[in-house]
């Protein structure tokens, strides 16, 4: 289904499946900093609600293609899982204005540097790209898994009545693929999430205080914490950060740009970095966080085969509506767990399959080959199942190889340029007048 006749309700109804895609992990970002703070629960709510809002101007920023940023293709961005640790350390050790300041000095960094990043793209061949597409995939299912069974610290964790709803919800959505064509079968996530809400509230699992006490207006606000302080040491740890954060989204650029069949040059990459930067270095200035491109969303691009960029622009423009009412905001919020979890477990098996695709130009007879893949998704599966891998390692060390798709991707990236590197040193002359035992 291609964009060009989608009319207003369906391109919000579109829209709306996005937001709720990634929302969950759009508002967890700012509940576990916040609390792990000690932030009072305004604080909280205007934390909440400015993500909110950046992450839907982050969106637009990366969807408006022009001559010196934005990668044009239906990607929406959120709030980066990979700074929630650092940006915790910094705001104990420095204080909250140290983060802020933090993250503006990486978002210049990733602006300052696009331009370089996108040379770097030539490291990134089909066993480098499927193998970080597939790690991102492989490392977002625990989340959904877990969610279906009702979530971290959830008092009936995987009880029966969650597994129900979370297999509720996945057999819709695969019946409503199976069976319905068109904008109805596009939006089978949206309606499988409605369905099992409205299930779990008369199960009595949905919960409307957070809806009832949430204000009707909230407005932006330049420094909200205070005037940003710039430390060398938070400053070096949020460069790390947003290094990491290209890596991530390079991965996903080259999944979307596979899926909408469109091919990416350097010049593509650096205006997907300068909108990445911009991005970042607003949530800076607003009291936000760092900003990347969200995996589970290239998910529902494939299962919807929706390819436009128009409704991600759709998505950008609900999610600061939501971002300015926290009263609408708060409705997402009573989506229970163990629907969300049966909606995304779908979505990120569909970005495992777009990464497997994609290995699917890879020379398997090159034994080499076989060893970036199975290094790097054995690392990366590995540091996301188990978090405490690294944890004796040095602080510095620990923010780089912290996050499974990080360690993936790194592996398959110097794994890679180690074979490569050795192929060429070995590449000796021969003289065709001679023979070679």
């Amino acid at each position: 289904m291609e964009s060009g006749g989608v009319g207003g309700f369906k391109l919000f109804s579109l829209g709306l499946q996005h937001v709720l895609a990634m929302y969950a992990g759009a508002i967890l970002v700012p509940l576990i900093v916040g609390r792990a703070l000690n932030l009072s629960s305004e604080q909280l709510a205007y934390l909440v609600a400015i993500d909110l809002l950046t992450c839907g101007i982050a969106t637009l920023l990366q969807a408006w293609k022009n001559r010196y940023f934005g990668i044009g293709l239906p990607v929406v961005l959120g709030s980066s899982f990979v700074a929630v640790t650092p940006m915790i350390a910094i705001g104990s050790q420095y204080g909250v204005s140290a983060i802020y300041g933090s993250i503006i000095a990486g978002g210049l960094f990733i602006l300052l540097f696009a331009s370089f990043f996108g040379k770097l793209i030539k490291l990134f061949p089909p066993v480098v790209t499927g193998s970080v597409v597939t790690i991102i995939g492989l490392s977002l299912v625990p989340t959904g898994i877990r969610n279906m069974a009702g979530g971290n610290g959830s008092p009936d964790f995987g009880s029966s009545t969650n597994l129900l709803l979370s297999f509720g919800v996945l057999a819709l959505i695969l019946f409503l693929n199976r069976f319905l064509k068109g904008f109805a079968q596009a939006l089978s996530v949206l309606i499988g999430i409605v369905a099992g809400t409205l299930v779990a509230s008369m199960l009595g699992k949905v919960d409307f205080t957070d809806v009832a006490e949430a204000s009707w207006l909230h407005l932006p606000e330049l420094f909200y914490f205070g005037a940003p302080s710039f430390e060398v040491g938070p400053i070096l740890t949020m460069m790390i950060v947003c290094l990491v954060i290209v890596i991530e989204s390079t991965g996903v650029f080259l999944a979307l740009s596979k899926i909408c069949d469109q091919e990416l040059k350097e010049k593509d990459f650096v205006r997907g970095y300068r909108a990445e930067g911009l991005a970042i270095t607003l949530g800076g200035l607003f009291n936000a966080f760092p900003y990347n491109t969200f995996a589970q969303n290239v998910g529902l691009v494939q299962l919807s085969k929706v390819k436009t960029k128009n409704v991600v622009v759709a998505a950008g423009m609900i999610l600061i509506g939501l971002g300015l009412v926290p009263k609408i905001a708060a409705i997402a919020t009573i989506i229970p767990s163990p629907v969300l979890g049966g909606a995304t477990v779908v979505m990120f098996g569909m970005v495992i399959s777009s990464g497997i695709k994609m290995l699917g130009a890879v020379d398997f007879s090159d034994q080499h080959n076989m060893l970036v893949i199975a290094c790097s998704l054995s690392l990366g599966l590995g540091a996301t199942v188990v978090p405490d891998l690294f944890a004796g390692l040095p602080q510095a060390l620990r923010i780089i190889v912290s996050d499974g798709i990080i360690t993936g991707s790194l592996t398959a990236i110097l794994l890679n340029l180690f074979f490569v590197v050795r192929k060429k040193s070995n590449t000796v002359p021969i003289d065709d007048n001679k023979s070679i035992a």
